[in-house]
């Protein structure tokens, strides 16, 4: 076995004494349930444990039972390196998702919601544009597309409030900015109460765009949904 992965070895070991309670002090463990929770035999915990001892990234005392073991600053130093550059490698990653639909007519309600007072006011404040009043429905045939769909249903997004007025109330809509065709920008609407199922979305945009790109029942609309 070489260096490298005995090294990679000692920082997996080192992770699960950070997690098991290293974090907050010295722990208690015996190199058998450590060898439990690794999966691996108790002589080989009991020669990881050494391991790092030796490279100066724990501290151990023997107790009766087991032993106390305490990460060092220098262990901590380590973790912190592997924290940094997952840190970096994740923030990096690109925050989006691709989703794409098919087009259809709905019921027509679209331009009603969009133009109520209390929902503008918050789209062009929250967006950054003035929607044109209608909705692009989409039809989402993938089983990919309906997970992302549900995966949106999770993450905040921008909410934009409902409200009561003097004919009735109008629940919280949430909105993911998209770039439509990654071209025109627009916004993708998650609806508190709407008559559509789980597999359709609402998009809004500033420009009319089944007018902008010819569209008509059936063509196939790609969306960038920035997260």
């Amino acid at each position: 076995m070489n260096n490298e992965s005995i090294e990679s070895e000692l920082w997996f070991t080192l992770y699960y004494l950070f997690k098991i309670g290293g974090y907050k002090g010295s722990i208690f463990i015996g190199t058998e349930d450590l060898g439990k929770i690794l999966g691996i035999s108790q002589q080989t915990a009991s020669r990881r444990i050494l391991d790092l001892l030796k490279r100066g990234y724990i501290e151990r005392e023997i107790r009766k039972n087991g032993q106390l073991i305490t990460i060092t600053e220098k262990g901590f130093d380590v973790l912190k390196e592997i924290y940094r550059g997952l840190k970096e490698g994740f923030e990096e990653k690109e925050k989006f998702y691709f989703i794409k639909g098919h087009v259809f007519t709905g019921f027509g309600e679209g331009a009603y919601y969009i133009t109520r007072p209390g929902y503008y006011k918050q789209f062009e404040e929250k967006l950054g544009f003035k929607p044109f009043p209608g909705t692009l429905n989409l039809k989402l045939k993938s089983l990919e597309d309906i997970k992302i769909r549900k995966e949106l249903e999770i993450l905040p997004g921008i909410l934009i409030k409902g409200f009561v007025n003097s004919e009735r109330s109008y629940g919280d809509v949430k909105c993911f900015k998209v770039k439509i065709y990654d071209d025109v920008d627009g916004a993708l609407l998650l609806i508190d109460r709407t008559h559509y199922n789980r597999d359709v979305i609402e998009v809004i945009s500033e420009e009319n765009i089944r007018k902008k790109y010819n569209l008509k029942d059936g063509d196939l609309v790609y969306l960038k949904v920035m997260i």
